[in-house]
This record gives structure tokens, sequence and C-alpha cells, in this order.
């Protein structure tokens, strides 16, 4: 029958290159793994004779890039699972989504390189005799690196973690530019929106902290149900962490007073599995309920020990009894962090 112009945009867009210097693309053989995961999470791999044996899981501590099966024709496969499962496309899309995500941080961490002297050299003055300066310079030189790619990891995470939740629930994320919701306080101005679906407006939140984000942010967040009623949308707030707090119930009423509808912990859940369908809602289920699940439940009350070596260029971290090796391949062209000097720098010193 062969693949709609709908299918063939779907396969190019889900496997293109993304955005950065760091960004991955996927090959045909790396697609015809995601779609191996596919068929088997829908229990259909008795359809596929050519993936009996070569499904790999998903989540596995091999190195990501050698997750792929060679000499099987994607396209037809691809077809096939979009025949059997008419959601198969969009589960296609999130998952492939996330492998991408999942190889791009693989990346990172292989070519953030470590930090010099002259980004770090001065904070030494703040903790300089705790420790003699050959400890303390290592100290420095670790603590920037691992701050480094935590920050990246928050970074790409907030560019994966709303889009796959919209897409499975068959909305659209709108970035501030082209979105339909207008700032009641300048209508020229767009709000970003983390889902867009049937005139609702989606602000999806891991959690809601207490952690005071600035004045100007905490307005933002309040400001939200009003600019998408004003703009004709209901007001959606999804929050996946059930823990309370006075943010969490203040904004929670500030979405109520719009006529908005709010969800939060399994109440969250239930409405992403629900508006999802079956097929969508087992993605959810499998790739981020889970995961998630499983790490609030280990999270320990007490931190095991941490150790991080070199090994030429390579670094090995060990927690407890278990270890990951990174093996780097550093940018010689990256470029300095330039630390910005921080408003109230002349309140810290006297006049002269």
């Amino acid at each position: 029958m062969g693949l709609s112009t709908l299918h063939k945009g779907i396969i190019e867009r889900a496997r293109a290159l993304g955005s950065g210097d760091q960004a991955v693309a996927l090959t045909d053989a790396m697609c015809a793994y995601v779609a191996g995961v596919i068929a088997s999470d829908l229990g259909l791999l008795g359809s596929f004779p050519e993936l009996k044996g070569k499904a790999l899981p998903f989540f596995t501590s091999a190195p990501l890039d050698s997750l792929k099966i060679e000499g099987i024709d994607f396209i037809a496969v691809f077809e096939r699972l979009v025949t059997l499962n008419k959601d198969a496309d969009t589960y296609f899309v999130c998952l492939c989504a996330l492998h991408k995500g999942r190889l791009k941080y693989e990346t990172i961490l292989r070519t953030q390189p470590m930090p010099t002297m002259e980004q770090v050299g001065p904070r030494g003055l703040l903790q300089f005799g705790k420790l003699s300066p050959i400890a303390l310079t290592a100290f420095l030189f670790w603590r920037k690196w691992f701050y480094d790619i935590d920050n990246r990891a928050a970074q790409e995470t907030g560019y994966l973690f709303e889009p796959i939740i919209a897409n499975a629930i068959g909305g659209t994320p709108a970035p501030a530019g082209k979105s339909p919701v207008k700032r009641h306080t300048d209508k020229r101005k767009g709000r970003q929106v983390d889902c867009i679906r049937d005139k609702k407006a989606y602000e999806l939140k891991l959690r809601v902290t207490i952690a005071a984000s600035g004045q100007g942010r905490w307005k933002e967040e309040m400001d939200f149900p009003i600019d998408c009623r004003r703009s004709g949308f209901t007001p959606v707030l999804v929050v996946l962490d059930s823990t309370t707090n006075d943010k969490l119930v203040q904004l929670e009423k500030a979405f109520k007073a719009q006529k908005g509808e709010v969800y939060i912990g399994e109440d969250a859940w239930r409405h992403l599995e629900s508006t999802a369908g079956p097929t969508m809602a087992r993605f959810i289920d499998k790739y981020v309920r889970d995961p998630l699940k499983q790490l609030l439940k280990e999270a320990p009350g007490k931190l095991p020990k941490l150790t991080a070596e070199m090994h030429g260029q390579d670094i090995k971290i060990s927690v407890g009894d278990e270890s990951i090796t990174i093996e780097r391949k550093p940018r010689a062209d990256a470029a300095t962090d330039e630390d910005a000097m921080p408003e109230d720098v002349t309140d810290q010193l006297p006049d002269v």
C-alpha cells in the first residue's frame, strides 16, 4: 500500500537531527530498533518474524549508539506497525524523541570539557586553607564539571518532557512566538504553553516547590490561567507529584478562579492516561510514570559513597557498589563560561 505523505513526514521529523552542535540523528537501523521496541510493548512481535530475538530493552546499560537492528526494511516494519495499531505513529514519534534525548546526553557526557583555572580559580578564595592547594583545585574542577553536566541535563529534560507528554495526549506545544494564548497585560505578546488540546491550555509540572523563584517569575505562574481564560482557553494544571505546599495551594486556587481544571498526583496520572487513550497510556506508564516512581521509591535516606576518577581522558564514577565509565572525547573549541556579576555586587563592599 505504501506510506502516506503524513507518515513519511512523521518519520523524517522523528529521526531528523535536532538543534545544537551535539544533536543526533537516527539511522534506519536505529529506527528499526525503536520500531522493534514498540512492537514488543504493544504485543505485536508475532506479526514481525524479522524482529524475532532482536527486540532489545529500551532502558539498558549498553551504549545507546549500539541499539540498532541492521539488515531489515525499517519502512516496511513501520508501515505494518501503523496498520496494526493506529496510534503506533505517535508512539514512534515520542519514543524517538526520548531516544534522541538520551543519545544527545551521552554525547554531552563524552564531550563536555573539564573546566579551566580561569573559570574556577577565584572560587578557591572561599575555601582556601580548608584543603591543600592541590586537593582544593581538584575539588573545584570536579564540582564545576558536575554542575555543568547537571545544568545540561535540566536543559535537555526541559526540551523533552513537556513535548513528549503533549504528543502523548494528542496535543501540541506552543512556543511564545506562535501561541494563541496572549498575555492579558500586553495582547501583542504570546504565552508559551506546554500543551494545547481541544481549547484547553495545559501547564505540565513534575512538582511545584515552595522555593521562591523571584516575584516576577511567580507572577508569571499566577497570570497563566488569567491569560488562558481571556484568550478563550480553559487553563489546565497538571502536577505529577502530590507533595503539597503553600505555592501549590495558591496555584490551584488561581486556576480554579478562572474556571480551570486541576489534576494533582494520582489524579494527574489518571487524567493523562485517559486523555491519551490505551496505546499512548501504555507509553506514559512505561517511559514516564514507572521510571519516575522507581526513582522516587529508591531515593536514599542516606547517600552512598561517591567517587570520581580519571583514567586518561575517561571518567569512572562509582556510586556504592556500582559504577559507570564515560569514554571521553572533549571538545577543544568549547566556549569558556563567563559568570555574570550579581546585581547586588555593590552592596557587598563598603563605599570607598
